[in-house]
Parts: structure tokens; C-alpha cells; sequence
């Protein structure tokens, strides 16, 4: 880097001085090396990568699964002068080329993708010939498997960092326990002494817990806007339908209030992002959709109305309060008979083994070197797709798959002039080729569509050479291109000894998960009724040091533990319901058969075969919603051994 770090502080984004930890993680990338940043929400990591790419001769490429927060970084880069770009779903086929053009030219300082991106073989292949300096990875304790949020497509990311050839990694997250770093580090192959942290504590945080029962709850939240002065504010819920709900109940006392979740549309989303910022006392009743990548600096209130998946969640979701300094509140209202519901999640998640033996059966049988659909291979094996791409990752990890570049089985295109006028843009060899493979395409209504792999065969030419062809086409402003089907290659490295043992470590691979999503539950509601300062406590999960007693949580303004965590309310089974699922199970064996589906079932929790056997319409659906998982699957597993 020619200039001094604090001189391009000054010059590019107006501040005389570092937060604590950036300057540390910026010398270690100007000097070379790779580094990890652990920085509370709102602790500056983005400048981390920011800065040092303009130092850099080659590509920043920034890795983020937030949309809203590349469009609000870039907004901002562009502003001061930064050449920086986004590759992702919602740009127009000219922003596409247009970003295309400028990475090939050399034009950009930035680019930032989503981790999903790279599952495109035409993306991958343009990072061949790039160069890439920098590769920053945000929200990086996504890449453990012991995490809070694990995501397979994250686990991949070090591949692709080899892959692409970056020169140096940063990996960025506010809440990472001292394993989950472990784990960052050791995947992106960083030094221990390049792992940067800085302290979790905030001092102008209030952090409260409040013990209520589900038929008061709606009143307490009330009361609360009633007794604070007014500020910008989050309630986090952890249902769709209770975010409307609640928003209904609080615009019905005369508050303004919107609904924030993943099921509304991408315009409606951005409509209330757009007013909460806006606003100095806007209300968002949301679910986790809401909130990363928002740099609101000013929100007064962050509540949470049900409990949180986890402490790593909690950490995140409070850390969006008081970014300006002042005083925030944070408070949780906690009904344990909303644990149920969040339990729900982790037990819904969990593949039976007859699942899993499925899937494992069927990898198995597909030869050396295949591809596959991932959709398909959840849908006949009664698997979550999110599940099935980690289970296929465990196999990569173990030795037995070699995951290769995604594909697409079909492309489509749209003309923007006659196949007469494109070819006279070519000569010779390059255009009896593409003459050729316009000629296989099959027209539809507006769109032709080519099977790639099919045209590769029929013209003895590599696949890639076809996608090339169509990519050339597409940069040129002669064909819209895009891509349809995607399709996992893998190669099988090595056959398992044992099909039956292989299941059997998988299925208690995935028990293992599940133990640890129900402990970070119970982790939150331990929190709760901690007998010393909270405030404190929360931050040694994330490397403080203990430290005195802060003033100012729960603990420290009551002098005592809470009991907030009133009585969880034990539901029985109904016989009669039971004996309906009895007959339910006995008319749809072939879905309900075992246990955990059975479980599912009844407590409302969706699966392919349940859906495609159209069960989640069935009036016993979710009837026992209110039962613990647990109990259910416990009561069905006896009937295999009755």
C-alpha cells in the first residue's frame, strides 16, 4: 500500500483516529498476511477491508449474505470516491454486463457477492482471471459447523479461496466463542496471532429480562411504549404471523407500526427498511430477517418478544441499539411456553436414519463422476434441503465426495437482434460454432432454451466451451442470457466399508446438531436466571474478561437472579387425539411410518414428503404444536417397539 493508513482514514472516510482493533487487522493485511476480526455489531469491521483495497493492486472481493448491506456499503463507497460494485439476483442484464466489463478492465476497487454466487460456473470462471487481493468473508462464523448459524455454502468458501488464488483473507464476525474462531481460523489457514478481538462490553446498554405469561405479554409491550419516551425501535418475533399480529395489536393503541419478514416481497421489505431509517421513532415488529446489515445509529429500544434461538443471536440483535453512543434498552420478555415453537426448529431440522439412508444409498449408486439436483435428492429422501447440503458436505469433509463446480443443465436466452445479424459479428470457425449452438436451442414463448450439456456432446466440444460461448454472447449485448436447473457435480473419491456404519455416524452427526441447537435454547433461558451480573456473563461467551458487576442489567438492578422463567406449562396428549393419529399414520405409513415423521406431523412441522403428500393441509396437522417434540417423537418411538 503506497499511502499511510491513517492518511487514507482521513482522506477517504473523514475520521482522525482508528476504532480499537482495525489498525491491528489492516497492518496484518498490508504486510501480507491473512487475518480474522471478532468485533461487536456496529465495531467498524467493514473498514477493515474497505481501506486496505485501496491500497491494493488487484480486486477486494467482499463475501456477504446480505443484499441491503451491499447496496448501503456501496451507496456509501461511491460517495467517497471507492470504485465498488455487487454481483447479485436483483441487477438487470446491462448492470450485470456492465459489472462484468469493469472487473475484466480492471476498473473496481470492491466487489461484493453473496456466498451463493459461487455455486455459478459462470462467476467462477471470471475469478480465474482475476486478480484477487483480498478476500473478505463477513458474518465468518457462518463457516462453523459448531456454530450459532451454520451454512454449508460457507464451509466451501476456503476451497474457493485456494480456488481463485486470493493473495490474503479476512474473516469478519461480531459474535464468535473462542471455538468458533478456532474453527475460522483453521479453515482460511490464519495465524492464531493475526485473530483479532475486542471487548463485547457496552456501557450504555441497559440489558433486561422480564417474566411474563403468554395472555399478558401483548399488555406489557404496551405498557412499555407507554412509560419510554419515543425512539426508534425493533421487536423481534420469531413467527411470521406473530409479526403481524403484534404490529396489528400495537397500531390498534396508536403507535406506528410495520411488519418486517422473509415472506413479504423484496419491494415491500425495502419499503419499511426505507421508513425505519426515515424515522426517529418508527417501530418494526420483525422476525431475524430484519436487522443485518441495518446501521441505524439511532435505535432507542430493541425488545424481543419471544426468547432468541441462541446467545450468539441475542448478541447480534442487541448490538443494533444505541450504535450512536446513548443510552439503549434492550429487554426480553420471556414466556418459557414459547420454547416449543424455537425447539421446534432444531427437532423439525434432524433427518430420521431411514432418511438419511436414503440419500446415502442413493449417492452412492450414481457412479464415479455425477451430478445431481440437490431439490430432488431432498425431496425423495424426506430431507431439508439445507440439510441435505450439509450432510453432503460431512461427506466431502470425511473424505468420501469431491464437490465440483456447480452446474446448470439448461440456459436460456433472449435475442436482442436475429441470429443472421449476431453471426455476421463472427468469422470462420467461432461462427459455424455458434451457428451451431443457436441452432439446437428450442424456442418457447419469448425465451430459447439450450441444454448445455446435450449441445456439448452433439458438437464433440467441452461443455465449458458452450457456456463460454453463451457468456461471450450475453457481455456483447447479442443474447440476455440466464441460467436454469443447477446441478452439484461430485466426484466419488473413496466407497464407504460399511453403507449401514456411514449412516449410522451421520445420524449421530445430525443428533449431535440437534442436542447443540436445543443446549443454545437452554443456554438463553440459563442466562436469564443467572445469579450474577448478565451483562458481564454474556461477554466472557465471547472472550471478555469478567470485569466488575456493570450496573445496569437485570442481575445488577435487582440484586438477584431472576425467576423470569415462570413455570414452563407441561401439555398432555389427548387420547383421542392420538388415536386419530393412529389412524392417520396407519392410512399414510408410507409417510408417517417413522417416528420423527410422525412427531412432525403433529406438531406442525413441514417436510417434503409431508408436503407432497399434502399432509400439512391435513386437520391434525400441528395439532399438538403445543406438546414438546420431544414427548411426541418419545410416545411414537414405542410403537416400533410395542
Amino acid at each position: 500500500m503506497s499511502d499511510e493508513p491513517l492518511a487514507l482514514l482521513e482522506k477517504h472516510f473523514g475520521f482522525s483516529e482508528f476504532l480499537p482493533g482495525q489498525l491491528q487487522v489492516i497492518d496484518a493485511l498490508r504486510a501480507g498476511h491473512s487475518a480474522a476480526a471478532v468485533f461487536p455489531t456496529g465495531g467498524g469491521k467493514s473498514l477493515c477491508y474497505q481501506l486496505p483495497a485501496l491500497g491494493f493492486d488487484g480486486l477486494t472481493l467482499v463475501v456477504s449474505p446480505l443484499i441491503a448491506l451491499m447496496k448501503d456499503q456501496i451507496d456509501a463507497l461511491l460517495v467517497r470516491g471507492i470504485r465498488a460494485r455487487r454481483l447479485d439476483s436483483t441487477l438487470s442484464a446491462d448492470e450485470y454486463r456492465d459489472v462484468v466489463h469493469a472487473l475484466r478492465s480492471s476498473e473496481l476497487q470492491l466487489l461484493y457477492v453473496a456466498p451463493e454466487r459461487f455455486n455459478n460456473e459462470r462467476f467462477r470462471g471470471l475469478l480465474e482471471s482475476l486478480r484477487i487481493s483480498l478476500f473478505a468473508v463477513d458474518e465468518a462464523h457462518c463457516i462453523s459447523e459448531w456454530g450459532h448459524n451454520f451454512r454449508p455454502d460457507y464451509l466451501k468458501l476456503a476451497r474457493f479461496v485456494r480456488e481463485c488464488g486470493a493473495e490474503r483473507v479476512l474473516a469478519l464476525t461480531a459474535t464468535a466463542t473462542e471455538e468458533v474462531l478456532r474453527d475460522v481460523c483453521r479453515n482460511f489457514e490464519i495465524s492464531p496471532e493475526n485473530a483479532v478481538r475486542t471487548p463485547f462490553y457496552r456501557a450504555n446498554l441497559r440489558l433486561l429480562a422480564t417474566p411474563v405469561i403468554a395472555s399478558e405479554r401483548e399488555t406489557l409491550l404496551e405498557a412499555r411504549f407507554r412509560e419510554r419516551p419515543p425512539g426508534a425501535t425493533i421487536v423481534y418475533v420469531t413467527l411470521q404471523r406473530s409479526a403481524e399480529a403484534v404490529r396489528d395489536r400495537l397500531i390498534a393503541t396508536g403507535l406506528d407500526a410495520r411488519a418486517y419478514h422473509a415472506g413479504m416481497t423484496g419491494e415491500d421489505r425495502a419499503a419499511v427498511q426505507d421508513w425505519f431509517f426515515a424515522s426517529d421513532a418508527a417501530i418494526v415488529v420483525a422476525t431475524i430477517a430484519f436487522g443485518m446489515g441495518i446501521d441505524k445509529p439511532n435505535i432507542r429500544y430493541v425488545y424481543h418478544f419471544n426468547p432468541p434461538k441462541s446467545l450468539e443471536g441475542y448478541a447480534q440483535e442487541i448490538g443494533r441499539a444505541g450504535r450512536d453512543g446513548e443510552a439503549a434498552i434492550c429487554e426480553m420478555l420471556v414466556c418459557l411456553d414459547d420454547l416449543n415453537t424455537l425447539e421446534n426448529f432444531a427437532y423439525g431440522d434432524t433427518p430420521s436414519r431411514a432418511a438419511i439412508e436414503r440419500l446415502v444409498s442413493k449417492i452412492f449408486d450414481l457412479g464415479v463422476d455425477f451430478d445431481v439436483s440437490l431439490h430432488k435428492l431432498a425431496a425423495n429422501a424426506d430431507i431439508r434441503l439445507l440439510v441435505v447440503r450439509t450432510l453432503l458436505t460431512y461427506l466431502e469433509l470425511d473424505g468420501y465426495l469431491e464437490g465440483g463446480t456447480p452446474l446448470y443443465s439448461e440456459y436460456e436466452f433472449q435475442p436482442k437482434m436475429s441470429s443472421t445479424e449476431i453471426l455476421s459479428e463472427f468469422e470462420g470457425a467461432q461462427q459455424q460454432f455458434l451457428g451451431n449452438i443457436l441452432r439446437r436451442s428450442k424456442k418457447g414463448r419469448t425465451w430459447f432454451a439450450i441444454n448445455v450439456d446435450e449441445t456439448a456432446r452433439a458438437l464433440d466440444a467441452p461443455r465449458a466451451r458452450v457456456v463460454q460461448a453463451l457468456e461471450e454472447l450475453h457481455e456483447r449485448g447479442m443474447l440476455e442470457v440466464r441460467a436454469k436447473g443447477v446441478r452439484q457435480r461430485y466426484r466419488r473419491v473413496r466407497e464407504p466399508e460399511s453403507i449401514a456404519e456411514l449412516v449410522d455416524s451421520l445420524a449421530e452427526r445430525a443428533t449431535r446438531r440437534e442436542e447443540a441447537e436445543i443446549r443454545r435454547l437452554a443456554d438463553v433461558i440459563d442466562w436469564v436466571r443467572l445469579d450474577r451480573c448478565q451483562v458481564r456473563a454474556l461477554g466472557t461467551r465471547f472472550g471478555d474478561e469478567e470485569g466488575e458487576p456493570c450496573g445496569h442489567c437485570s442481575w445488577c438492578e435487582d440484586g438477584q437472579a431472576s425467576q423470569a422463567a415462570t413455570a414452563r406449562t407441561v401439555m398432555p396428549i389427548p387420547d383421542d387425539v392420538w388415536e386419530r393419529a393412529m389412524e392417520a399414520r396407519k392410512e399414510h405409513d408410507s409417510v408417517l411410518g417413522e417416528p420423527r415423521a410422525l412427531a412432525r406431523f403433529l406438531c406442525g412441522v413441514g417436510s417434503p414428503w409431508l408436503t407432497r403428500a399434502k399432509l400439512t393441509r391435513h386437520q391434525l396437522f400441528g395439532c399438538l404444536r403445543d406438546v414438546r417434540f420431544s414427548e411426541i417423537l418419545a410416545r411414537a418411538r414405542l410403537l416400533d417397539v410395542l
